[in-house]
């Protein structure tokens, strides 16, 4: 993709967020979105058949990118030019969520939650059982691999929902502990 079509998706991408974090995804027309970034109809189309296809876009795009950088322990943007990153991979994209790249803490608590929630968790799944269940699992073999990710997912999703109602209060660190500490005699 070249420079001019990332830019357009971008703000295309902006444009979105935006009027997510102002109404639900369902009263968001593609009028709305394709005024919002500036753009034209056909350019809009070019890049997305439907709005459906800019929702998964988008989700791909951003938890995409928090759980890559979570998973490559070796990237030093930012969070961690000063210092190591943590060994625990979700410590890692509990970090990232707190510095709150591209407003994801916001979609995931916005009117329209549940899209990117059930995203969130499904990009989770790869994670969980690449870092989890593939590695680690020692106990409850008869349990069936596929339950305990979308379990591990799920709890992962609802710890995240319940530091945000809890204004953050609790460290990164303080929530891996936390998590694993539930997590871990599962396995």
């Amino acid at each position: 993709m070249d420079r001019r079509q990332q830019k357009t998706r971008t703000a295309i991408f902006t444009a979105f967020s935006t009027l997510l974090a102002q109404k639900s995804y369902s009263k968001i027309t593609v009028q709305e979105i394709i005024d919002t970034a500036n753009v034209g109809r056909t350019t809009f189309y070019a890049h997305f058949e439907t709005k459906d296809d800019l929702l998964k876009a988008l989700c791909e795009e951003l938890f995409g990118h928090i759980i890559t950088s979570a998973l490559d322990c070796t990237h030093t943007h930012g969070l961690y030019s000063d210092r190591n990153a943590p060994e625990s991979v979700f410590c890692h994209l509990l970090q990232h969520l707190q510095e709150n790249e591209n407003n994801i803490l916001g979609l995931l608590s916005c009117e329209s939650s549940e899209l990117f929630l059930r995203y969130f968790k499904d990009s989770l799944n790869d994670l969980t059982q690449n870092q989890f269940v593939n590695q680690n699992r020692r106990n409850n073999q008869n349990i069936p691999q596929d339950f305990l990710i979308n379990h591990i997912s799920g709890s992962f999703v609802e710890m995240v929902l319940w530091w945000l109602k809890d204004k953050k209060k609790h460290t990164p660190e303080e929530l891996d502990c936390y998590f694993r500490a539930v997590i871990e005699p599962i396995l």
